[in-house]
């Protein structure tokens, strides 16, 4: 089969068109023929081998987190689909491979794709989708009443978050560029800071929840609008001691992440607020909640561009400039529905 592998580390000419064996299964596994994946900046931070002390990934490695497709074979020990379900996933991290034209997952990874969406657009779910769940229902437990505000709204991440919230019955703040501003609001943002011309640290106060997708600058200035007891969750800041542990990682990498996120636990600290770093995990049956979501129109998938399967690395180049309004979709067959 075909596939695109990263050969070393780096950024420049790292990631190659190879020919793979199509992946033998587990028991609990179905194989899935790939009809379209999505480029996230996950791909491209382990790409770069910013993640290596977390995910010591053996190269060559089939890139890419998100598929949708077809089951085509199952494990003897799968129940809960059969050859020719369209199904949609984001594969547990120490198994991923979607660019490519077929990949075995674990059954529990592994939900139905939503009635009303198309191959592509289901592509562009899974791992921003589950990332959202995570941060706003499972780690900041958003109510309905509460005030959020998300980082980067008109991003693949951003998109999602601000529907989900809204669905939640949250307040919802998000910061944009200024081109994006009435496009944000139209996903259901109320309240749209331009950071080309505001400042949000200064325009927003008593924040219950903040969802940053930046890290750096925008997650320090983010602790100056949250309320006393309220909930900085990150994507791209230090992950901090406890997910470390969490995350099954060694003591010495336990006690790099205390000394990398320092500044940040101390910030938090001061300000009487929780700080947590969020990696999204694989989830099946948070899948099947999205997608009642989905299908029940709560929330819609936002692409910006689709690549055929020969321009992935046109792909992964086009979402690096960071010009992605909503997602990148790269498709493998020119079948975009599904049974």
């Amino acid at each position: 089969m075909k596939a695109f592998a990263l050969t070393r580390y780096g950024k420049k000419n790292t990631v190659k068109p190879v020919e793979r064996p199509v992946p033998d299964l587990r028991d609990d596994d179905v194989l899935v023929q790939i009809h379209a994946t999505s480029i996230n900046p996950l791909d491209l931070k382990i790409r770069n081998g910013e993640l290596k002390p977390l995910l010591p990934y053996k190269l060559p490695l089939v890139l890419g987190n998100d598929l949708a497709g077809i089951v085509v074979k199952t494990g003897p020990r799968v129940r809960r689909f059969a050859p020719g379900d369209a199904v949609y996933a984001k594969p547990n991290q120490d198994r991923i491979g979607t660019f490519a034209e077929y990949l075995a997952v674990n059954e529990n990874d592994v939900a139905r794709i939503p009635k009303t969406v198309t191959m592509n657009e289901a592509a562009a779910l899974p791992l921003v989708s589950l990332t959202a769940w995570q941060a706003l229902v499972d780690k900041a437990q958003l109510r309905p009443g509460q005030k959020v505000l998300i980082h980067a709204g008109s991003g693949g991440l951003g998109t999602i978050a601000i529907q989900l919230a809204k669905h939640l019955g949250a307040t919802v703040a998000t910061t944009t560029s200024t081109k994006n501003v009435t496009w944000v609001k139209a996903l259901g943002a109320d309240i749209v800071i331009d950071y080309k011309t505001q400042d949000f640290a200064t325009a927003l106060r008593d924040y219950d929840v903040v969802l940053d997708t930046q890290g750096g600058q925008t997650l320090d200035r983010s602790f100056q609008v949250v309320k006393p007891g309220g909930t900085v969750i990150s994507v791209a800041g230090p992950p901090e001691p406890a997910f470390a542990r969490e995350f099954g990682a060694n003591w010495l990498l336990v006690q790099a992440m205390r000394a990398l996120s320092f500044s940040v636990r101390r910030k938090a600290k001061r300000r009487s607020v929780h700080y947590s770093f969020l990696f999204m995990t694989a989830n099946g049956d948070q899948l099947r909640e999205l997608g009642a979501l989905v299908d029940g129109g709560a929330i819609r998938p936002v692409i910006d561009r689709v690549f055929p399967f020969d321009a992935t690395l046109d792909a992964l180049a086009y979402v690096e400039n960071g010009r992605a309004t909503g997602k990148v979709v790269v498709t493998l067959r020119g079948d975009n529905d599904h049974p």
